[in-house]
């Protein structure tokens, strides 16, 4: 058994694409998943499986839900490394985010250049962008045109929630 972080993006957010985590993780279990715990309606899973959990939580929530989820999914020993890696550790947690990707990272710099503030800063480490938003993300154009930026689907945590999601297994 492997314990895996599973990022759900875009599920439970402006009363769209609704997934209520408890009867999730019965399903969830229901299908021979182990230890699995969630944090905050946001979709985020950690869970111990014999093999990737990806494509069994797609089906999963498709056939209950009717929907598909971009599902990202990270081994316990990933989402360390990428918290290791933070080159913004010193920073509020609410400020910093993490942007995972299924792909290493190709920036478009000149989106990046485009849209990026006077304050933001970012680093990227193979499939994760790092972000120092001190204004924070509600109203960052750079936020808005990610995707396009990173020229692929990601999806995004703050390190508060990448921290609760490390106590879950931790």
């Amino acid at each position: 058994m492997q314990t895996y972080i599973v990022l759900l993006r875009g599920v439970n957010v402006g009363g769209k694409n609704l997934l209520p985590m408890k009867t999730l993780v019965v399903l969830l279990e229901q299908n021979n998943f182990q230890q699995v715990s969630y944090y905050i309606q946001s979709g985020n899973l950690v869970l111990d499986s014999k093999t990737d959990p990806c494509a069994s939580i797609k089906t999963i929530i498709h056939e209950h839900f009717g929907f598909t989820p971009d599902v990202f999914v990270l081994s316990s020993s990933n989402l360390l490394v990428a918290i290791e890696n933070n080159p913004y550790k010193d920073y509020e947690g609410k400020f910093v985010h993490f942007y995972f990707c299924k792909n290493t990272i190709r920036l478009n710099l000149e989106k990046i250049e485009r849209f990026i503030s006077a304050t933001e800063k970012y680093y990227v480490d193979n499939n994760v962008f790092y972000l120092h938003a001190p204004d924070g993300v509600g109203r960052s154009k750079l936020v808005l045109n990610i995707e396009s930026c990173l020229d692929q689907s990601s999806t995004g945590r703050n390190l508060n929630t990448i921290n609760k999601i490390k106590s879950l297994f931790n």
